[in-house]
C-alpha cells in the first residue's frame, strides 16, 4: 500500500530496459515519465541509472538525457576479451547500492525484470524491512522476481512512459 511520505530510492538496470522496450515494444522509454510514474507523489531520496559505455556515437547523447531526467549516472566500460567475447553486467553494483542506500528509505524500487535480483528483494525485505517495488516489463521479467516483490509495476501500462521509435 502506498503512501504519501514513504521515501523512495529507484535503482535502474537501464541495459535490461532498453533492449526490452526496443526489442519488445520497438520502442524506447521516456524516462522522465517513468521517474513520475514510480514516484507518484511520494518523496524522491536518489534515483540511480546503471549504464555501461561502450563506443557508440549517440552514447553521450543518450546518456545526457538520462541526467536531464533526474537520474544519477553510474557508469562502466564495456569489457571486451580475448576472443571476442563481452561483458557488460551492473548486477552487484546495482545491488551493493541498493543494500549501501537503503538506510534513508521506505521504499526500494528496482526496475529490472532480472531474476538474479531476488536474494536482493529478499535481504530488502526481510534484512533491513523495505518495501521493495519492482518495475519492469512483464513479457521478459521473471516470474519469480514478479512474486518475490511487494509490488510489480508493468511498465508497458504506464502512460506516455514508452515511445515508438520512428523506423
Amino acid at each position: 500500500m502506498k503512501r504519501k511520505d514513504q521515501r523512495v530510492g529507484i535503482f535502474i538496470d537501464i541495459q535490461n530496459l532498453y533492449h526490452s522496450a526496443k526489442n519488445l515494444y520497438h520502442s524506447r522509454v521516456n524516462y522522465k515519465e517513468l521517474l513520475k510514474e514510480l514516484v507518484d507523489g511520494r518523496p524522491l531520496i536518489n534515483a540511480m541509472a546503471y549504464v555501461v559505455k561502450s563506443e557508440a556515437t549517440a552514447e553521450a547523447a543518450f546518456f545526457d538525457a538520462l541526467k536531464k531526467s533526474g537520474l544519477e549516472l553510474r557508469s562502466k566500460e564495456l569489457q571486451i576479451f580475448p576472443g571476442g567475447m563481452k561483458k557488460a553486467d551492473w548486477d552487484v553494483g546495482m545491488a551493493v547500492d541498493a543494500i549501501r542506500m537503503s538506510d534513508p528509505l521506505d521504499v526500494v524500487i528496482l526496475v529490472t525484470g532480472d531474476g538474479d535480483f531476488i536474494p536482493l528483494v529478499e535481504f530488502l525485505k526481510w534484512g533491513k524491512g523495505r518495501t521493495v517495488e519492482v518495475a519492469a516489463f512483464s513479457r521478459s521479467a521473471s516470474a519469480k522476481l514478479k512474486e518475490a516483490a511487494d509490488e510489480f509495476i508493468d511498465i508497458d501500462k504506464l502512460p506516455r512512459v514508452l515511445l515508438r521509435i520512428r523506423e
